[in-house]
């Protein structure tokens, strides 16, 4: 059976090869203790602002497109069976890349430095505290915006909750302000994330 004909498969299949390049370096150096954590973080992230985008650059406008053609199909197949699916990985991959990388800081002695932005010591530099801390607070608004202000207002939306026209008006208008803050603050926030282990912002 091919491995790749399901989304379980090709994950798993994925794993399995990361464990084994990971294997191989371990038996010509040395292999980080993070480096589970951050893979976790990394694939939750990519997950997180890839379907980030993916609402921003795609589903919005389509949607848009829909509703303007008169005698075309419309937008309830998006509404109806993708948005939703994508909502609840994207909600769930924010909390996840939120996690790993607390736990990663954790790790490394540098949860305090990062969320003081350096002032307080922990990690390898206060500079790495000062940029992986911009990068983490800038995260933390993202994830705040993405279970406080763009979920619940999705739900409206969406019809998973009942409300009303101008209740469902202004909930548009509330999720797509939060999720566009979102696709501005992901820029600064993956220099910063990348920046932070190669000793510079940019």
């Amino acid at each position: 059976m091919n491995p790749l004909k399901t989304v379980t498969g090709t994950l798993v299949s994925g794993l399995i090869l990361a464990a084994i390049i990971a294997g191989a370096a371990t038996s010509v150096g040395r292999v980080d203790s993070g480096a589970v954590i951050i893979l976790i973080h990394v694939a939750a992230g990519v997950t997180w602002i890839g379907l980030l985008y993916y609402f921003n650059f795609v589903q919005v406008q389509a949607l848009g497109e829909a509703v303007a053609d008169e005698g075309g199909p419309g937008g309830a197949g998006i509404t109806k069976y993708v948005a939703p699916r994508a909502l609840l990985w994207f909600r769930w991959s924010a909390l996840a890349t939120w996690l790993s990388g607390a736990l990663y800081l954790l790790e490394r002695g540098a949860f305090m430095a990062a969320f003081t932005l350096g002032a307080v010591p922990g990690g390898s530099t206060p500079y790495y505290g000062l940029v992986i801390g911009v990068g983490a607070w800038l995260g933390t608004i993202m994830l705040f915006n993405v279970w406080i202000l763009i979920w619940p207002n999705q739900k409206k939306i969406l019809g998973i909750v009942e409300a009303s026209a101008d209740q469902i008006g202004t909930a548009k208008m509330v999720a797509l302000m939060a999720s566009r803050t979102n696709t501005a603050l992901s820029i600064p926030m993956l220099m910063s994330m990348v920046g932070a282990h190669h000793g510079f912002f940019l």
